[in-house]
């Protein structure tokens, strides 16, 4: 068996390959055929080195970044051909593909790019922290109490823009020697003030309960999804109910780690098909599109996993569940939202449905919402986080302005080749 997995891994590796050269050929193609990007044009650079599987990290960012790109123009360096690829069928802002550090050197040589912003930790971020007289900001893909929020890498960025008070608690107990105070920013979830879409079923008197759960994870800490623990049998009881809609909205790698998490998610999937068909006026909804945000607002109640969602529901001011992980080994934060929050616990069909409504109904569960949610995003009215991003920015600019006056005389960035892994 041994030998066996070892072909198949290579297997797997040339096959990626495969697809990698394919894509980088599409995207070339399809870039040449665009007009240039005009010089000296784009202010602010979103640097996104993943590929086409991590598109969720970005998406959610589209919609303030182009309202912030009419004050100051946005462009997102791809170093990926799939994430380049679906950047591109996408459309949502203007891209530069730039696979090698030549290449992205070569490119930001023709834009006077001020602000980089980046939304995850991928390692090849380093390769952009070279460049300086720019400013480096981590804005990331989401608010959450994982171990993920508290990384030391928080250091490796010049400001970082956190969404409130309990971000900025979270980092003071773990992070030594971080001045909090000149390097975050709270902005609240600018994300939050774009919840649009088109609803996928004509509403009516149902209501709608999303199940937005997380995948798998990679090792039993993160072990948080809950398809096979809650999801069936929740989604059984939804189903089958005349007063409620199901929108099952699960992560986009459900599955990739474990076949069996996979199978329970594709049986989700089958049995809302098979309930819609049998009553065309119950419109359940599988949703794996692009967008983020009609699902939080539209929900009457939400039961999510640990993970981004509970935070975003919360930036909602919703009310929700969060699935308590079977695993024992799993991390569990209770330092902030999670030591109060409504848990789910495995259970018959009739007492997860009989959960959601609680949460919806009792003036108790409504009350620690709001606590909860001022001390996560502050002010949650429509536009604030918006205008809490925007002046961030140009709060930056301005800095960048007086760092510029003091430097100018300096040589700008380094023009050596770059001695970095280029893999």
């Amino acid at each position: 068996m041994g030998a066996l997995g070892d072909v198949r891994k290579v297997l797997a590796l040339v096959e990626k390959a495969v697809a990698n050269r394919r894509a980088v050929g599409d995207v070339r193609r399809r870039l040449r055929s665009e007009p240039r990007h005009p010089s000296d044009h784009y202010r602010i650079a979103v640097y996104f080195a993943d590929g086409d599987v991590n598109m969720y990290q970005i998406r959610q960012w589209y919609k303030p970044l182009q309202l912030l790109s009419k004050a100051w123009p946005v462009v997102v360096l791809s170093r990926n051909p799939t994430g380049a690829r679906a950047l591109i069928d996408d459309g949502s802002l203007p891209v530069a593909f730039v696979p090698t550090v030549r290449d992205l050197e070569s490119y930001i040589s023709t834009q006077d790019l001020r602000i980089v912003l980046y939304v995850n930790q991928n390692t090849r971020n380093f390769q952009m922290f070279r460049y300086g007289h720019r400013w480096h900001v981590f804005i990331n893909h989401g608010e959450s109490d994982k171990m993920y929020m508290t990384t030391n890498q928080f250091k490796a960025y010049d400001y970082a823009l956190i969404a409130g008070d309990a971000a900025r608690a979270r980092l003071a107990r773990v992070l030594w020697k971080y001045d909090l105070d000149s390097r975050t920013i709270a902005i609240g979830r600018p994300q939050a003030d774009h919840f649009s879409g088109d609803l996928p079923y004509t509403p009516d008197d149902r209501v709608v309960v999303l199940y937005a759960p997380t995948w798998e994870g990679d090792r039993p800490s993160a072990f948080y999804g809950s398809i096979r623990s809650h999801g069936e049998d929740l989604v059984r009881a939804v189903l089958a109910s005349p007063d409620h809609r199901l929108l099952y909205r699960p992560h986009p790698r459900s599955g990739v780690v474990d076949a069996d998490y996979g199978a329970a998610h594709r049986r989700i999937v089958a049995a809302i098909e098979a309930a819609n068909a049998a009553d065309r006026t119950a419109q359940h909804v599988f949703d794996d599109g692009p967008d983020l945000g009609w699902q939080l607002a539209a929900a009457e109640v939400a039961v999510v996993d640990i993970s981004a969602m509970v935070y975003d529901r919360l930036a909602a001011g919703l009310p929700l569940l969060v699935t308590r992980p079977t695993e024992p080994e799993a991390t569990v934060d209770t330092g902030g939202y999670l030591a109060d929050a409504e848990w789910l616990d495995p259970g018959t069909p009739a007492q997860l449905l009989a959960a959601a409504e609680r949460v919806r109904t009792d003036p108790d569960a409504v009350a620690r919402l709001e606590h909860w949610v001022r001390h996560y995003f502050g002010d949650t009215s429509p536009g604030a986080a918006s205008a809490r991003f925007h002046d961030a920015v140009a709060r930056m600019m301005l800095e960048w302005d007086r760092w510029h006056a003091v430097t100018a005389d300096a040589p700008d960035d380094q023009a050596e080749e770059a001695e970095l892994d280029e893999e």
